[in-house]
C-alpha cells in the first residue's frame, strides 16, 4: 500500500467503533419504540375514546391551523423516520470497514482474522437492518394513525366554523 492508501485505511478504521455504537443505540431505541408502539396499540384497542397526540396539541393550544398539526405529526414520526433512513447507511459503513482487513487476511492466508472481521461486518448489517425494519413498520402504522387523527380534527374544525342556517 502506498502512503495515501494507508492514510485512508487508518481514517476509516477510526470510524468503526463509533458507527457500531450508534448502531447499537439505534437498535435499542427501535426496541424501545416497539414497546411504546405495542402499548399504544393495546390502548387503542381497549380504550378507543382515548385522545391522540394531535388532539392533545389542539386542546393545549386552542384553535390550531393545519400547519401546526402537520408539524406536530412530523415531530411524532421524526425518530422512526431517522432510524429508518440512517441505520442502513451505517450498516453499510460498518460492513465495509472490516471487509478491508478481512480481504488482507485472505491474501495473507490468515483465515481466523478473516472470520473475525466478517463476523463484525455481517453482525453490524443485520443489527442495522433490524433497527430499520422495526422503525419502518412503526413509522408506517403510526403515520396512518396520525393522518386519520389529523383528518378527524380538520373535519371537526371545519364543521365548527360553518354557521348553522336559521330555520325559515
Amino acid at each position: 500500500m502506498n502512503q495515501l492508501e494507508q492514510w485512508l485505511y487508518s481514517i476509516t478504521g477510526i470510524f468503526l467503533t463509533p458507527v457500531l455504537l450508534v448502531l447499537i443505540l439505534m437498535f435499542v431505541y427501535a426496541l424501545f419504540m416497539l414497546g411504546q408502539f405495542l402499548m399504544e396499540y393495546l390502548q387503542r384497542r381497549t380504550r378507543p375514546e382515548r385522545t391522540g397526540p394531535l388532539t392533545r396539541v389542539a386542546r393545549r393550544h386552542g384553535r390550531v391551523d393545519q400547519e401546526q398539526l402537520e408539524l406536530a405529526l412530523l415531530k411524532q414520526t421524526e425518530w422512526p423516520r431517522l432510524i429508518n433512513r440512517i441505520a442502513p447507511m451505517l450498516g453499510l459503513i460498518a460492513t465495509m470497514i472490516p471487509m478491508g482487513p478481512a480481504l488482507m487476511a485472505v491474501a495473507a492466508g490468515n483465515t481466523q482474522s478473516m472470520a473475525d472481521n466478517l463476523v463484525v461486518a455481517f453482525s453490524a448489517v443485520i443489527i442495522a437492518l433490524l433497527a430499520a425494519s422495526v422503525s419502518y413498520w412503526i413509522l408506517s402504522v403510526r403515520k396512518r394513525w396520525l393522518l386519520e387523527e389529523l383528518h378527524q380534527l380538520l373535519s371537526q374544525q371545519e364543521m365548527a366554523s360553518v354557521p348553522l342556517k336559521e330555520a325559515a
